[in-house]
């Protein structure tokens, strides 16, 4: 092969390079500069998509000197990079919370009322129903004492409350 033949190529190969500096400009700055004054998030996918980048074209060069990249290391650092583009996709789009709960004690009650021919299935329920309401009593018992521990830790606390603390005790 001749040096003459590849001339065309090397020509197209060094505008082509020309172009990816060009568009890359931004980031051959202080990308450090860059992502600061970005949003955490932003800064994230800033951050993410240039080390793909980088590790993208390495993978594109060894595949192009004939080495396996499938199984060297740079395959790995990929496949790492991709597992942090879903951890951002994920906390970007982040799972809906749920619209409806079930009523335990209401759920009881419509069936103690259809099956109350039955005795066994009867205390059953009641024994449930009774269930619900004590867990029902404990929760209200605790967000009362984190609200009382709010106020007297706030200072706006009143004498008289502390005192119906103690008696309800």
């Amino acid at each position: 092969m001749d040096v003459t033949d590849i001339t065309p190529q090397l020509e197209q190969l060094d505008g082509d390079l020309d172009q990816l500096e060009a568009a890359l400009e931004p980031l051959f700055g202080d990308i450090g500069d860059i992502s600061s004054r970005l949003p955490l998030l932003d800064k994230a996918k800033l951050n993410v998509l240039t080390c793909y980048a980088i590790e993208s074209i390495l993978f594109s060069s060894l595949r192009l000197n004939g080495v396996d990249a499938k199984n060297h290391a740079i395959f790995t650092e990929l496949t790492r990079i991709k597992q942090y583009f879903e951890k951002i996709k994920k906390i970007e789009t982040p799972a809906p919370e749920r619209e409806t709960t079930v009523n335990m004690e209401a759920a009881v009650r419509v069936l103690r009322a259809d099956l109350g021919d039955n005795k066994e299935v009867k205390a059953q329920l009641t024994e449930q129903i009774a269930k619900e309401r004590a867990k029902a009593a404990i929760q209200a018992a605790k967000a009362e004492k984190k609200r009382l521990a709010a106020e007297s830790g706030s200072g706006d606390a009143k004498p008289g409350s502390s005192k119906k603390v103690k008696k309800s005790k």
